[in-house]
């Protein structure tokens, strides 16, 4: 919950702050640079989750990872306070490798709780989402809050006590954990990939924070988009070749990397939310309410909180369809979520045209929006989550999180390079990208839906493990 407090109220402002005047304590960046930023930024959160989850498999396990993810995060949220841009986009840096090493890693732990599968585990993980929604909600809510009122430093100072206080309160009550015995292997040896890799993070950062180096983040952002593919890719070629696994297995390989790509395009769309849906709410939605101009990243918050009021609904929603033998596919709640996302961008097509038009909209528009694109969510997050610990060979479980957190990865980095497609100079660029968008989720709802029967049949296989 605290861990996504510091995420989600990094994501209502931080676009925001990128283009903010520098004369009111922003860095001034332009729409476009801003929106490569945000979606390398977000997308980062989710590319380290790979090495987070290889260091728990292989090093630390998974309690000593959420634990040094936590502190990491912690510092992170403490740089952005100190005021300097370097230490800013430092600290960025810091957090990003603090959620590579708890946000696969949490997940796994969470599937361990619930080792017969089937709906259950489906439910458990929706409720594990909807406390993962408390922190976002307060995150979206207080943060925008926070940096309105007293600056940005204190906006960002915020989560760092958010994360204190998660931290302690996993100390606390770890021990009610189930934890597998993994080996902790201390060799340098052992230890070598890790520390090669961080002295390579630590040598760019110190080249980009000196001048000696100069990162240019639209192109950054397509390198990446391609990495992030290719990396992708080569993991789930490893998998089918060279791991060694039962045909039954192999087969299964296939469903992920198929839930892999709709999710990468699902958030492509939805994570428009922080990035241009963020610009259009504070450009272009009236946000007076009784006399009070609200900050407009406080908007964020609803799609959070759409997640608590219907998250135990879609989990009973599972379970009951579970007990009468007719549990939709994951390839078909997946075609669902697409589908609804579809609807909700159909929906700021229109609101953009308004816009164009030259009227301010009322935020219910946005509002529709997120509340069509969650119900879309809650057809994905947490039946994916669930889904990819039933589907992974069970000693691959957390580096097959880790991949998973890379589709989320590719997709928030195609969400800005959308993003960068909106120029406030040219507002039918706005409608046209929302349209664009529109069809992309809906092609791909189509395509999910005519593969579902076929990717239903690979889950099951003769090999018989409960259908997700």
């Amino acid at each position: 919950m605290w861990e996504r407090f510091t995420y989600y109220g990094m994501r209502s402002v931080l676009i925001l702050f990128l283009v903010g005047a520098a004369s009111s304590g922003g860095l001034g960046f332009d729409d476009q640079t801003a929106s490569s930023i945000y979606g390398l930024y977000i997308c980062a959160t989710y590319i380290f989750a790979l090495l987070g989850g290889w260091i728990a498999d292989r090093l630390i396990g998974p309690q000593r990872a959420v634990i040094a993810g936590s502190v990491l995060i912690f510092a992170g949220n403490t740089l952005l306070t100190l005021g300097q841009t370097g230490l800013f986009f430092t600290g960025l840096l810091v957090i990003v490798l603090g959620v590579g090493l708890l946000k696969p890693n949490i997940s796994a732990m969470v599937a361990q709780l619930y080792p017969e599968g089937g709906s259950r585990r489906d439910a458990g993980f929706s409720i594990f989402y909807m406390g993962i929604s408390v922190g976002a909600v307060l995150g979206s809510f207080l943060v925008p809050l926070c940096a309105a009122r007293y600056g940005w430093r204190a906006g960002f100072g915020l989560p760092a006590i958010g994360m204190i206080l998660g931290l302690g309160y996993f100390l606390l009550t770890r021990s009610r954990l189930a934890e597998p015995d993994i080996p902790v292997r201390v060799s340098a040896r052992a230890w070598l990939p890790v520390i090669v890799f961080l002295l390579a993070v630590a040598g760019v950062a110190g080249l980009a924070a000196t001048g000696r180096f100069k990162i240019e983040p639209a192109a950054l952002s397509a390198a990446a988009s391609w990495l992030l593919g290719l990396l992708a890719g080569g993991y789930f070629l490893y998998l089918l070749v060279f791991a060694g696994l039962a045909p039954d297995e192999r087969k299964r390989v296939w469903v992920m990397m198929v839930l892999f790509v709709a999710y990468a395009a699902f958030y492509a769309g939805f994570e428009q939310g922080g990035a241009s849906m963020n610009l259009f709410a504070e450009r272009y939605t009236d946000r007076h309410l009784l006399g009070w101009s609200f900050p407009a990243g406080i908007l964020q918050g609803a799609t959070a909180l759409y997640t608590i009021l219907l998250a135990p609904v879609f989990a009973a929603l599972w379970i009951a369809l579970g007990r009468r033998g007719k549990d939709l596919s994951p390839p078909t709640k997946f075609a669902t979520g697409l589908g609804l996302l579809s609807l909700g961008t159909l929906v700021m097509v229109v609101a953009s045209q308004w816009v164009v038009s030259g009227h301010q909209v009322s935020p219910a528009w946005l509002l529709s929006t997120y509340l069509l694109q969650e119900c879309g969510d809650l057809c994905l997050s947490p039946v994916g989550l669930s889904s990819m610990t039933k589907l992974a060979p069970p000693r691959y479980v957390s580096q097959v999180m880790g991949v998973w957190f890379l589709a989320l990865a590719l997709g928030n980095n195609l969400a800005g390079q959308l993003s960068r497609q909106y120029d406030a100079a040219n507002l039918l660029s706005l409608p046209a990208l929302f349209l664009k968008i529109f069809w992309w989720t809906a092609g791909a709802a189509i395509l999910m839906y005519c593969l579902s029967p076929r990717l239903e049949r690979l889950i099951k296989g003769p090999g018989q493990i409960p259908a997700p």
